[in-house]
């Protein structure tokens, strides 16, 4: 692959992983929203692991795991790019933004449709197994 397609694929990459974590967002605020309205296969925040917690807990803490990755994500895919954030910062960004975005889709799993999460899980253990590698 050309190296100036490389500049330009991996930052807009982890943009737009950043981004989709806003999508999360958005979809638990219309669910909550609109409750028992169509969500296609977007269900409201429950996690397997704390059942007990009220929807609006179960909503809150997703939606804090999914502000944490979408801004840390952004902010690394800005340092990549050279924009605005030091590229120092790239590395601990990234890695830390996936680690809590696969935490989240852990402790939520089932909540989104199953193309999203797999798709998120790709993401996150590719920037994983780059960084650490």
């Amino acid at each position: 692959m050309d190296p100036q397609t490389i500049r330009v694929a991996l930052p807009a990459v982890l943009l737009l992983h950043g981004l989709g974590h806003g999508g999360a967002i958005a979809a638990l605020a219309w669910i909550a929203a609109r409750p028992g309205g169509p969500t296609g296969d977007w269900h409201a925040a429950r996690s397997w692991l704390l059942p007990a917690f009220p929807a609006e807990t179960a909503t809150a803490l997703a939606c804090t795991f999914w502000a944490i990755a979408l801004a840390g994500f952004v902010a690394a895919g800005l340092a990549l790019a050279g924009i605005a954030v030091p590229v120092d910062a790239l590395r601990p960004l990234a890695l830390v933004s996936a680690i809590v975005s696969l935490a989240g889709i852990g402790l939520f799993l089932g909540t989104w449709p199953a193309f999203n999460t797999l798709a998120a899980i790709a993401v996150n253990v590719a920037v994983v197994v780059a960084l650490l590698r």
